[in-house]
């Protein structure tokens, strides 16, 4: 069984910046799949961004340029560094673990960002 825990949101002002975290629990993180995911209120869950096992990353077209992922695999991490931030980003951030075995997904609990004007 695999546990998420996201960390780092909160509330920043337009042009602000943070870093989202996201520990797995278990050991098959450095052979899975990772993504951040976000959902606005009345709105569908989007894919942010997302990263490889072996680091290949691709991103929204609303996020590219702005946003980096990147992974720790030592530290069973994965990380959403959002810079440059605009209002629409305002949402819930999850992460996603895709199970290269084909053994499932799993979520975190999310966490809220928001960004004022």
């Amino acid at each position: 069984q695999v546990q998420l825990v996201e960390s780092g949101g909160g509330l920043v002002q337009a042009g602000g910046s943070l870093r989202l975290s996201c520990a797995a629990s278990g050991t098959i993180f450095s052979i899975s799949f990772m993504g951040w995911y976000r959902q606005a209120p009345g709105k569908q869950r989007q894919t942010v961004a997302v990263i490889t096992s072996g680091g290949v990353t691709v991103y929204a077209d609303s996020v590219r340029g702005r946003f980096t992922i990147s992974r720790d695999n030592a530290k069973n991490t994965v990380y959403l560094q959002m810079n440059s931030l605009k209002p629409e980003d305002t949402a819930v951030y999850y992460c996603k673990l895709t199970d290269s075995r084909g053994r499932g997904d799993y979520w975190g609990q999310g966490t809220q960002v928001t960004v004022s004007s």
